[in-house]
C-alpha cells in the first residue's frame, strides 16, 4: 500500500526593509531635507539639501546605497570641523 503524500507549507517570504533615501540636513537641521541620488552609469553619488542647497558628491561602487553617501557626507563634515578646531589651538 502506498502512503499519502504529506503537504508541506511553503516557507513564508522574508520582507527586506527598504533603506531610507531622504535624511536630515547637517547644516540647516531640516528633517527630510536631504535627498540622495545614485548615478551608477557615471559612478557618482550625490546628496543635496532642497532647503539650503548644501550638496555633497562622491565616487560610488556597485554596492553603494543612499545611506552610504549620507554617512560619508557626515564623516566629511566631522573631519573638517575637527581640522578647524586643531588649527585654532
Amino acid at each position: 500500500m502506498a502512503r499519502k503524500k504529506s503537504r508541506t507549507k511553503p516557507a513564508p517570504k522574508k520582507r527586506l526593509e527598504k533603506l531610507d533615501k531622504v535624511f536630515s540636513c547637517p547644516f540647516c537641521n531640516h528633517m527630510y531635507g536631504v535627498e540622495c541620488a545614485i548615478d551608477k552609469k557615471l559612478r557618482i553619488g550625490t546628496a543635496v539639501c532642497c532647503i539650503c542647497d548644501a550638496h555633497y558628491s562622491t565616487k560610488i561602487h556597485h554596492l553603494t546605497e543612499a545611506i552610504d553617501i549620507y554617512s560619508e557626507w557626515i564623516d566629511e563634515c566631522e573631519r573638517v570641523n575637527n581640522a578647524e578646531e586643531e588649527q585654532v589651538f
